[in-house]
């Protein structure tokens, strides 16, 4: 079978606290875009090795044994029975772009195995494997836009929708180290919460939703600010980071012309 592994863009970040466990409590709608990862798994005959991956595309510069969909075939073995398989992942999503690429191959993978096994888990029960993967991951068990608040565990529906937008997602190719992105964050609760402001036209975002990662990431790297200028200058309606960072995105009324300072960076358009 062959699959597709979604990228996803934060609209809005709102860092909230430090939480006992070391993690913070944060609000975000998490948005699932058209660039995507593929995974193929084909089921092996019995006696064959249990599990093989290999790897294409983007090299994500870690061995296939650290590799989360790996983690994700022991975490699901321990739970299930799984055939034999193999698993090959061509990755086109970046790497440390904050668009959370590793986190999603994991939770397609998840979802592929235990339909694959004879005694499949229940979906809550596949949310608390995939929250042990990793924060974003139970976010990609789904294929709509999310209200994701606690450390990413906690999940709502939104009607919040993009559709008739046009997407621009550019990326530096700097990458943003997620703990040094939170220690430069003091954590606040907003005045107003995420979900009100989404509520508000797209064209009234750009001074009310923000992402608390931007003004620490941006002043360590102004690259990133400057391509963010230039997606409002080229038209935006609305323009923000994508988790941490590095990558940035546009969301424009129709596909516009870019200029060249901007096309060079770009690695995905298409409708939102």
């Amino acid at each position: 079978m062959i699959l597709f592994s979604p990228a996803k863009i934060n609209i809005g970040l709102q860092i909230l606290e430090k939480r006992e466990d070391g993690f913070h409590n944060i609000r975000s709608v998490m948005y699932p875009i058209g660039l995507c990862d593929i995974l193929e798994i084909e089921t092996l005959t019995e006696g064959s090795a249990p599990f093989q991956l290999s790897q294409s595309g983007i090299l994500i510069g870690s061995d296939s044994e650290s590799n989360l969909v790996s983690r994700a075939w022991r975490l699901l073995s321990g739970e299930t029975d799984i055939p034999p398989v193999s698993i090959h992942l061509h990755k086109q999503i970046p790497v440390g772009a904050g668009l959370g690429g590793g986190s999603s191959n994991a939770s397609i993978a998840l979802k592929a195995l235990n339909h694959l096994a004879p005694g499949s888990l229940t979906m809550e029960r596949l949310k608390l494997l995939a929250a042990q993967l990793g924060s974003d991951c139970p976010f990609f068990l789904h294929n709509s836009p999310m209200m994701m608040e606690g450390r990413g565990e906690i999940l709502h529906r939104t009607e919040l929708s993009l559709e008739g937008f046009f997407l621009v997602l550019l990326f530096p190719g700097i990458h943003v180290s997620t703990a040094d992105a939170y220690a430069g964050v003091v954590p606040e609760i907003p005045a107003f919460p995420l979900e009100k402001l989404i509520s508000k036209p797209l064209d009234h975002w750009k001074d009310l939703i923000l992402n608390d990662f931007e003004e620490s990431v941006c002043a360590k790297y102004p690259l990133i600010r400057e391509l963010k200028k230039a997606l409002y200058d080229a038209g935006a309606q609305y323009a923000s980071l994508s988790g941490s960072g590095s990558s940035i995105y546009g969301i424009f009324r129709k596909q516009s012309r870019l200029p060249s300072e901007i096309k060079k960076y770009v690695i995905w358009e298409g409708n939102a």
